[in-house]
This record gives structure tokens, C-alpha cells and sequence, in this order.
């Protein structure tokens, strides 16, 4: 007798009475590498993630932006497993996954899934959507053999693909429908929670705007949690309810995303936020102040002491190279890792400290 996809299935996991849907308690994973040279000794560690603390509660959305290299994939990588950390914890529903086999961890799997950035190399050219689809509900046991087809035709069609397409392969879609087809394999387990890593960053522009719809839609109607990845500042104000600001492995600021963006309060985010494109300039409003940070980005290999950002901070002082400022409330529900956490200045070029 056949065993039911009932029977099959995990066993839903149990969520402790008042605990987050998923804490990062001083979460960090460093990468070995080798020393430079022929001469070079021993190994380096590349400090991707290093000492991140975040909180996702259901159906919220946290965005989690910054610039490149500053650990915000391997953050999301982190998160679903993909990697395991060097250090911390990862705890969903108040239980910890930093550390568990992948037999312990297989159901936490199904709650917590991932749309990754390229949907071009995400998807195996070698099977047709409904296996693609259909893995995930079969790897589960979520659905019988014969309940497979219905339920992969039924995500398609969720997602704004036609349902008759499951058949089809993958380099037969367009790029924005590749994303879809990401979207639905993500869909396929019922998760609680999306890590979605920049979804929209390799569409053009009027394909960005339905993916993002799609995601709006999903997440009103499903319920479901998302870390939302992204570089677009202006995407992650539309779609996100908090905002993370990540800088050389650390987030640095965070908070409802409304008063983050009018009154941020690290310098960091002052920048990144003065470089956003104002649409009320065309209608006649002065510009804001913009603040150009010069100097490069510090090595993950070998970060400055104390704050990772006073290398390119105009605001710097000594204190700022001995003690590291932890993250703390600076506003109300709005912390910042900041000694002069403060308004904007108004200068137009933040000159490096010497």
C-alpha cells in the first residue's frame, strides 16, 4: 500500500510561545583563505558576516541593503542554510538551526525558503518547470504522484505563468518568467518566511515593477515573512516595513523603514541615502545635499579597528578607532552602531579623517 503524502510529510515544527519567527543572535561566518605570496604563512579569514543581530516577526518584511561585498548574500545564505556559520545563533520559532545535521534540518527547510538573484543559472536547463516545480513538493512529501501535476499547474498560474507551460524548459522563457518560475519553486513548500536575494536586480526595468507586484500581492495574500535583498533603496521603501543597513560585514542601522529614511542616524546611511535619485527635482524642488564618500572600502581580510566605517567617516575621532560602538537605540525603535549618531550634516563631500 502506497504511503500518503499525509504521512509523509514532516511533522510541523512547534513554534516556542513568544518567540520571533527568526532571530540572528551575533551571527558571523569567516571565510579561510590562503596568505599572499610564496613566502605567505599559515591562512586569513575573510570576515563575510560578522556579528549580525536581527529580528523577523511574521508576515513582516525586513529589507537588507548596502553595498557590494558587504555580506548581505551570505547573510541570506546564512540564514537558509546554505552555509553553515562560524559563529552565533539562527534561531526560528525560537529554536536553534545554526548547528543541525541536515536530517534535523529538513523541515526547516520547507518553512524557509529562498529566491535567488540570477534567474537565468538558478534553474537547471536540463528539466522542464514541472520538475523544477514539482522537486520540492515531492522532496517534502506535500502532495501524492498523482496530486503532483494539479498542485505545480496551480503555482504556475499563482505566479502569472500559464499552466499548460509545465512541460516546457527553461531557456524557452524570458527572463522575467524564469524569476516567476524561482518565485513558485519557493512558493511550492508553503514557507514561512522568503529570503528573496536582489529577485529584481537582472530584469529591466518594467519587469522589476510586475516581479515586485507579484511579491506584494503574494506576501498581502500568503502572509509570508520576507528578508528582502536589494540595492534600490526606492524598492526597498515601497516593499519593505523595516530596513537593515549592512557595512563590511556589520549592520549598522535599523529600523521601521519611515523614519530610517527621513531621519537616518548613521552616517553610512546619510550617504547612501543622499545618493538616491529625487524625482521632486524635476518638479522644480532643490536638491538635497549630496555626501560623497571618498576612500575605498576596507578588506573583509583585515577590518580597522573599532568602527568598521571611520576609515570613509567625516565624523571620526579617536574613540571611534579604540571602541567599536555597539548597535543601540538611538531613536525610538531605530538603533545605530554610532558614537555621533546625529541629523545629516550638511556638507556636500565627507572628507576622510587623517
Amino acid at each position: 500500500m502506497t504511503t500518503t503524502a499525509t504521512n509523509r510529510a514532516e511533522d510541523p515544527i512547534r513554534c516556542v510561545e513568544g518567540a520571533p519567527l527568526l532571530q540572528l543572535q551575533d551571527l558571523a561566518m569567516h571565510f579561510k583563505t590562503s596568505g599572499d605570496g610564496l613566502l605567505a604563512r599559515g591562512t586569513k579569514s575573510v570576515q563575510a558576516v560578522d556579528g549580525v543581530n536581527l529580528t523577523v516577526h511574521a508576515g513582516e518584511t525586513l529589507g537588507l541593503v548596502g553595498e557590494s561585498g558587504c555580506g548581505k548574500s551570505t547573510t541570506a545564505k546564512l540564514i537558509t542554510r546554505l552555509l553553515e556559520p562560524t559563529r552565533g545563533k539562527i534561531m526560528y520559532q525560537g529554536h536553534d538551526i545554526a548547528h543541525l545535521n541536515e536530517r534535523r534540518l529538513r523541515p526547516y527547510r520547507r518553512e524557509i525558503q529562498l529566491i535567488f538573484q540570477d534567474p537565468y543559472s538558478s534553474l537547471n536547463p536540463r528539466h522542464t518547470v514541472g520538475t523544477i516545480v514539482g522537486t520540492a513538493l515531492r522532496t517534502h512529501g506535500m502532495v501524492d504522484k498523482k496530486g503532483e501535476l494539479p498542485r505545480v499547474q496551480e503555482l504556475l498560474e499563482m505566479v502569472g505563468l500559464n499552466p499548460e507551460h509545465y512541460n516546457r524548459y527553461p531557456h524557452e522563457f524570458s527572463g522575467g518568467q524564469r524569476q516567476r518560475i524561482g518565485i513558485a519553486r519557493a512558493l511550492a513548500t508553503q514557507p514561512k518566511i522568503i529570503v528573496a536575494d536582489e529577485p529584481v536586480s537582472a530584469l529591466d526595468v518594467s519587469i522589476q515593477a510586475q516581479v515586485m507586484n507579484l511579491l506584494e500581492n503574494l506576501r498581502k495574500e500568503l502572509g509570508i515573512a520576507f528578508v528582502f535583498i536589494a540595492h534600490d533603496l526606492g524598492v526597498v521603501r515601497h516593499f519593505c516595513d523595516r530596513v537593515a543597513v549592512m557595512y563590511l560585514g556589520r549592520v549598522v542601522e535599523e529600523g521601521p523603514r519611515d523614519p530610517l529614511y527621513e531621519k537616518p542616524e548613521h552616517p553610512y546611511t546619510q550617504a547612501l541615502l543622499s545618493a538616491v535619485p529625487d524625482i521632486a527635482v524635476v518638479r522644480g524642488v532643490p536638491p538635497k545635499n549630496r555626501i560623497r564618500l571618498v576612500g575605498d572600502v576596507p578588506s573583509p581580510v583585515d577590518p580597522p579597528s573599532g568602527c568598521r566605517f571611520r576609515t570613509r567617516c567625516w565624523k571620526a575621532e579617536d574613540i571611534c578607532a579604540e571602541v567599536d560602538p555597539p548597535l543601540e537605540e538611538k531613536a525610538p525603535a531605530q538603533r545605530a552602531a554610532c558614537h555621533f549618531a546625529a541629523p545629516p550634516v550638511e556638507s556636500i563631500v565627507a572628507e576622510v579623517p587623517s
